[in-house]
């Protein structure tokens, strides 16, 4: 059935957002019985044994979650020292939701200027961030802002220790021009 594979992508890129069932019949061009059907199958394909993931409704939101009963490994991989360092993509989304929180994903995004949905559900999972309530931007976006694990994987005992943004941006930016001086003075012509 190529909707079901269809439906299955589209699931996993829209990521925690899910989809609801006028979203689906919408992008599949379907009839509101076709897409339930089409959500039964590709549901009860995933109650296998063997499957690691599930669908589930979450509010009114179809969504690819993981079993339940396999959490004790998800936590022993989260746990796991080799795989809790951070990648430089993560640090990245990391700082701008900790300067700027309260922060939608999208504007996260256009921060970075790239998508960072797979980033911000791997820190929640962290629980370097969480969920700190609805936007009142169209759509109402979850707000994002860290945790008290994340003050304490940095040692900070407040978000106010952070670095001061603006003396770094100064301090580099002096950098820069004395560069450019040397290198200007340098090589003028006399």
């Amino acid at each position: 059935m190529k909707n079901k594979a269809i439906l299955e992508g589209l699931l996993f890129v829209v990521g925690e957002d899910g989809l609801t069932l006028d979203q689906i019949e919408e992008v599949l061009e379907l009839k509101e019985e076709e897409v339930k059907e089409l959500v039964n199958a590709l549901k009860h394909s995933y109650e296998e044994e063997d499957r690691g993931l599930r669908i589930d409704f979450l509010g009114n939101r179809l969504k690819l979650t993981t079993k339940f009963e396999h959490r004790e490994y998800y936590q022993k991989l989260l746990e796991n020292p080799e795989t809790n360092i951070l990648s430089q993509a993560a640090l990245e989304t990391l700082a701008i939701i900790a300067y700027n929180e309260p922060i939608t994903r999208i504007q996260v995004d256009k921060i970075r200027g790239v998508s960072s949905s797979q980033m911000i559900r791997k820190l929640v999972a962290k629980g370097l961030i969480k969920e700190s309530g609805r936007s009142n931007l169209p759509g109402r976006p979850i707000l994002y802002e860290t945790t008290n694990d994340f003050l304490d994987y940095f040692g900070l005992s407040s978000i106010e220790e952070l670095p001061d943004m603006e003396k770094y941006i100064e301090e580099s930016n002096q950098e820069i021009n004395e560069e450019k001086d040397l290198y200007t003075s340098k090589y003028k012509e006399e």
